[in-house]
């Protein structure tokens, strides 16, 4: 499962589209406005608005105990499918409007990317995109010229313009304090107001860390710094550019989204979702390809669900504590209790992989993931073992281990992934994969089948987009290291939270990580509202709002 949204382009190779799902890229599609100036050159980028990524700190951890840790000041772009696309460079008329190609402008793929070119965004304004030291902001509607739903966008390398950062997870860890806020109260991945049907996603692909500029041929000159290349396990093709080429050919539009469509280009790689969740269900999934890195696919060799054809396995191998038989493990005032905030760890284990482990840290407390409760499925953790038990207790086909399983996951993060954060409703599916029965016509009573106490009618993106217009997600915090480098406390010992079979949960207490004193640590938190705990900062750092007046934070 997954979905996303984010990243600069300019014109070229593009991204968009959700995870794991039908193609979803209705689901955050933009609407882009743009002009047309007959220009003889390669996929463009404009200059109608200047390109200014917004910056962004993150963390490297060594060592033990995430006392070890050096700050990389880096920054996000937004996706290209979100951007103003128009021809020429300084042009106004649009090439692509609504759901539908300019087809003077583009009669074709070549000379489409050859005529438009991909403007520069205006972040806050349009787009509901801001930073604060190592916080990030994404609003799910904004309101400007055009209504702007959701967004996605990709860390850049520190100091580059040029580049995305990759991540080799290989026997390393990955920690975020995420927060989601509803109609004005904070949700921290404590997402206890992300409500049905809207999705905080943060994720892996295996992007080209140059955006698909040098498979293009020199037709992309948009590149990281516009958001182009962007690819994922469901194959997207509502992608409005794919390597430097236009994907108009054959383009539908959707029915049910005034923003998207489809060509007939897909394009496909390895991804690896290690966040995806609202206030009622969370899941993450290793979704592999039978090819590495990013790959153009056009009809059957493009993924389909519960298939092993094409060339990604499109529903991955997921964890969701619900759907495996835990329904008292996460959710509001369970044992993860998403109505306050708690910081989520996954850790890569082995070189190559051979386990992914999830748990939590939450008012001092380490809760280990929940244990699978499924007859035949053991553990609580994703293992090629457990994903082989998971698809035959469920019924489902094992494109998992067709695909490649782990191993391939583990060639993927070692060649280099791209980190993408979104937040997006779902038009395809109306998100009931992540927390409600899914599929429809399979009984919500069989195993596997129910994700979440969500209604089978709700998620529709009309209504969320209605109810939840004030929706936000943050993330913050980002660290990234060697096993138990980035956080304070071990998932085997020290202050541990472990789920019964039976429900329930056993606790050991200690000092809250991230504290120290009476006083928070750098990049606690240290006021909002509701908030109880320390309200000062350890010397030299201050209390700092990020999103007044519901979460500050020690910077």
């Amino acid at each position: 499962m997954d979905a996303h949204l984010f990243v600069l382009a300019a014109l070229a190779t593009s991204l968009f589209s959700s995870r794991s799902y039908p193609s979803v890229m209705s689901r955050y599609s933009f609407l882009l406005l743009a002009a047309l100036l007959p220009v003889a050159l390669s996929q463009l980028a404009g200059t109608n608005t200047a390109e200014n990524h917004p910056a962004l700190t993150w963390q490297k951890c060594t060592g033990t105990g995430g006392t070890s840790c050096t700050t990389q000041s880096a920054s996000i772009v937004l996706d290209a499918n979100w951007r103003w696309l128009h021809q020429g460079t300084n042009g106004f008329t649009n090439c692509y409007t609504g759901n539908t190609w300019n087809t003077t402008a583009c009669p074709d793929g070549k000379t489409c990317a050859a005529n438009c070119a991909l403007d520069g965004a205006d972040y806050s304004g349009t787009y509901g995109i801001s930073t604060s030291g190592n916080a990030l902001t994404l609003k799910f509607v904004t309101d400007s010229q055009q209504p702007n739903i959701g967004s996605r966008v990709y860390l850049m390398a520190p100091g580059s313009t040029t580049e995305y950062q990759t991540f080799n997870y290989e026997n390393q860890e990955f920690c975020t304090t995420e927060h989601l806020i509803l109609n004005g109260r904070r949700f921290d991945v404590d997402v206890s107001q992300l409500p049905c049907g809207l999705n905080g996603a943060l994720y892996f692909s295996q992007m080209d860390a140059d955006g698909g500029v040098a498979k293009s041929n020199g037709a992309n000159k948009a590149g990281p710094k516009y958001g182009t290349g962007y690819c994922d396990s469901q194959c997207p093709r509502d992608i409005k550019f794919i390597n430097g080429v236009a994907n108009s050919a054959g383009w539908t539009a959707s029915p049910n989204d005034t923003n998207a469509g489809t060509g007939t280009m897909g394009t496909c790689c390895p991804e690896m979702d290690v966040w995806e969740a609202n206030k009622i269900s969370a899941a993450y999934t290793p979704h592999p390809c039978s090819i590495l890195g990013q790959s153009t696919c056009t009809g059957t060799s493009c993924s389909a669900a519960n298939s092993t054809q094409g060339t990604c396995d499109q529903a991955g191998c997921d964890f969701n504590s619900y759907r495996m038989g835990d329904t008292t493990f996460y959710g509001p005032g369970m044992t993860v209790d998403t109505s306050q905030k708690f910081t989520v760890v996954t850790q890569f284990i082995g070189s190559p992989i051979t386990e992914i482990k999830r748990f939590y840290v939450q008012n001092g407390n380490v809760i280990a993931n929940s244990q699978s409760q499924i007859s035949g499925v053991t553990g609580n953790s994703i293992t090629d073992s457990f994903c082989a038990a998971q698809k035959t207790a469920f019924g489902d086909t094992n494109t998992f281990a067709s695909k490649g399983g782990l191993g391939v996951m583990s060639q993927a993060s070692a060649a280099g992934m791209v980190l993408v954060m979104s937040i997006w409703d779902d038009h395809a599916a109306d998100m009931l994969w992540l927390d409600a029965p899914y599929p429809p016509n399979k009984s919500a009573s069989s195993p596997g089948v129910t994700r979440g106490t969500c209604s089978p009618s709700s998620g529709a993106p009309s209504d969320v987009e209605s109810a939840s217009a004030n929706a936000q997600v943050i993330y913050s915090n980002i660290k990234f290291g060697s096993l138990n480098s980035t956080f304070s406390g071990t998932p085997g010992g020290g202050s541990t939270t472990t789920s019964n079979p039976g429900g329930g949960s056993t606790t050991t207490t200690s000092t809250p990580p991230g504290n120290t004193g009476s006083c928070a640590a750098q990049y606690a938190q240290c006021g909002g509202s509701p908030w109880s705990g320390p309200t000062c900062c350890v010397s030299p750092f201050s209390c700092k709002a990020i999103s007044p007046p519901y979460y500050s934070q020690c910077l």
